[in-house]
């Protein structure tokens, strides 16, 4: 859990730039402060004030085949799976890998949430007719490659977007396994360093667009995933079991309901849909989006936690009010059954290319 931490002041209102994180030096240097800030929304206005409302049309939940039109005067929020472990059914040019890509189109805007392991999720968006340069704002959920590996490839097709992310962990992200295999497994620190005006370090809630929250700070009382046990970070010869306080859970409002997007889930699916009913007091979660980490690691074929364990969070998940969950990558084949079984038809499996309307 991560109760009791300590709030430290940010600067730019929650939001910091990215060299001294990647670094490790205290302030950044001077030729930064050229670069504006993000603003929190509990103190200022947002970072597009031009857009001061975000107005959906709310229609249920489906899922749309890949291609399908929208009428011009419908406007719901669009979820694709730009890139996920599972292959496309339908469309044979799409290309799946281990880790995972959204895209969120709601009011004429578009953010996306990791970039998978590669370049396949910039190719698969272009299949899909989506336009990586027109994204609006990126988020990376954790410091890890198998969500972060596109990075290069999204700073080479998009100029523009900014890129929000929690702060940098206190090491190399690094799995061990087998008592011998430690491989590295965290984001491009160099890369982020040269292209440092590009990204937005998260330490509080904070309103990236009109109505798109990036919440760092999960905190609950449920037992963290076990398949972080394998999950470490290395400084030097020293390995520290990986506290994912460098995870952050995305947030979407749509007036009267939120959208939750998870990432990973590491700091535990049912913390994460705690801290967003905390801070949005009152208001229903529509929907739950995203990774689940029940999965054993390796093979990736069993689960990391009994079948009662992942059966009594798909039921927990009912009872915090979530109205509809879809889930994929890291959550793994068997542990969906499992919740498939304890949720019925409120839970559905993504796969690289579909697409979700809520």
């Amino acid at each position: 859990m991560l109760q009791g931490l300590t709030r430290e002041q940010p600067r730019h209102d929650g939001v910091r730039t990215a060299l001294p994180e990647a670094l490790g030096s205290a302030e950044p240097p001077a030729y930064l402060s050229q670069f504006p800030p993000a603003i929190n929304d509990r103190s200022g206005q947002p970072r597009c004030p031009r857009h001061s409302e975000v107005v959906m049309l709310r229609r249920g939940l489906t899922i749309r085949p890949v291609g399908s039109l929208i009428a011009s005067q419908e406007l719901p929020v669009r979820i694709t799976t730009l890139v996920e472990n599972r292959a496309s059914p339908d469309d044979p040019r799409l290309v799946a890998e281990w880790g995972l890509s959204l895209c969120i189109a709601l009011d004429g805007r578009h953010v996306l949430v990791d970039m998978g392991a590669s370049d396949a999720f910039a190719r698969n968006a272009a299949h899909l007719s989506i336009d990586i340069a027109a994204v609006d704002a990126a988020i990376l959920s954790h410091h890890h490659s198998d969500h972060g590996g596109g990075l290069r490839h999204f700073l080479e097709l998009n100029e523009h977007a900014d890129i929000y992310l929690g702060a940098a962990p206190p090491g190399d992200p690094t799995v061990k396994l087998f008592g011998f295999i430690r491989k590295y497994i965290g984001l491009d620190r160099a890369l982020i360093a040269r292209h440092a005006h590009r990204f937005r370090f998260v330490h509080e809630r904070t309103e990236i667009l009109p109505g798109v929250f990036v919440l760092p700070r999960i905190e609950g009382a449920y037992a963290r995933p076990s398949g972080n046990k394998v999950l470490y970070l290395r400084q030097g010869r020293v390995f520290t079991p990986d506290d994912f306080r460098h995870e952050v859970v995305v947030a979407i409002q749509e007036r009267d309901a939120m959208v939750v997007l998870t990432g990973c889930s590491h700091s535990g699916l049912l913390n994460m849909v705690e801290t967003v009913s905390r801070e949005f007091p009152g208001v229903p979660i529509r929907a739950v989006v995203g990774g689940f980490h029940l999965v054993a690691l390796p093979p990736f074929r069993g689960m990391a936690e009994s079948a009662r364990i992942v059966a009594d969070i798909g039921r927990a998940v009912l009872e915090q009010g979530v109205a509809t969950t879809y889930t994929g990558h890291c959550t793994g084949r068997k542990a969906f059954d499992v919740l498939r079984a304890a949720m019925g038809d409120r839970v559905h499996e993504i796969h690289t290319g579909s697409r979700i309307d809520l």
